[in-house]
């Protein structure tokens, strides 16, 4: 039981980690593409901001990808619990 509980804080603990790469990742990425543009193509500096904008929104649907896997994963797991389990909303 003790082994059950380990690994699934383990796999809360993974998705945590998920999630901060999901909202980190694109907008690094998109912040060093307009630090590329503006070092070697000599582009305004104006074009950190739509690369600001564009990362934030792609963090943001990543971030809500992972999320939704994250409720599809509990459904499934809800659904396959014993239904004469006692939960707290639920007490007959």
């Amino acid at each position: 039981m003790e082994v059950r509980k380990a690994s699934r804080l383990i796999g809360q603990f993974a998705m945590v980690g998920q999630l901060g790469l999901s909202l980190l990742m694109p907008l690094l990425m998109c912040l060093v593409a307009c630090y590329l543009l503006v070092t070697k193509v000599s582009a305004p500096i104006w074009v950190y901001i739509p690369g600001f904008i564009l990362g934030l929104g792609a963090s943001m649907t990543t971030a809500y990808k992972v999320y939704l896997s994250v409720v599809h994963k509990e459904e499934k797991n809800r659904l396959r619990r014993d239904p004469n389990e006692v939960n707290i909303s639920r007490h007959i």
